[in-house]
């Protein structure tokens, strides 16, 4: 499939992490005070807006197989980069974030966008459709600002859908889950195991 056509009527779905809460106020405020939006609360996008045949039920089936076995991860800050109408607060392409952006392309099948693959760049988005005439002061004030953080950490990842403007929360998929299932069992059995022998 090629990059999404808003024109078929089909929404548009999203992997994204959300920033801690924080990071999250700060995006926010720093909006509201230079005047620009970005698409939706902030979010980090495993993968751009897409479009899918599959069914809501089958997509999250196949992105919960596709993310089994990810760990929670840490996402580094790297700063501020400009885009022609557009600002947003870069973040590392880390080996983790390189992976589970491969991972979230593989599900399908599901239009891709240009800037998908190679030139993934993990980011949380300040500022979209910025006039012409302001983005050099826009930019000015921006360079100024420091966020509160120089990286978080993402435990949970967000399956959303936009359609007709608004954003829905469709399934949330905890990182680690295996990992943690494997300890806790592990831990009781270990447990059973001592009180069996002190009894």
């Amino acid at each position: 499939m090629t990059a999404p056509d808003r024109a078929t009527g089909q929404p548009l779905y999203s992997l994204v992490a959300w920033p801690p809460e924080a990071l999250d106020t700060w995006l926010r405020r720093t909006q509201e005070g230079l005047g620009v939006r970005g698409f939706g609360a902030p979010h980090l996008n495993l993968r751009a807006p897409f479009q899918t045949d599959l069914m809501p039920g089958e997509l999250v089936a196949a992105f919960r197989e596709a993310l089994r076995g990810i760990p929670p991860f840490e996402v580094p800050v790297r700063g501020w980069k400009r885009l022609p109408h557009m600002v947003f607060l870069e973040c590392v392409r880390t080996p983790a974030l390189a992976e589970l952006h491969a991972r979230a392309l593989g599900v399908g099948p599901s239009t891709r966008a240009p800037h998908d693959g190679p030139d993934y760049v993990p980011h949380l988005t300040l500022g979209l459709g910025i006039l012409p005439r302001v983005e050099d002061l826009i930019w000015a004030e921006v360079q100024r600002l420091t966020p509160p953080v120089t990286s978080f950490g993402v435990e949970v990842l967000s399956l959303t859908r936009e359609e007709r403007g608004e954003v829905q929360e469709v399934h949330t998929f905890p990182l680690g889950e295996g990992a943690k299932l494997l300890a806790r069992v592990t831990g009781e059995a270990g447990r059973a195991e001592v009180r069996g022998a002190e009894g």
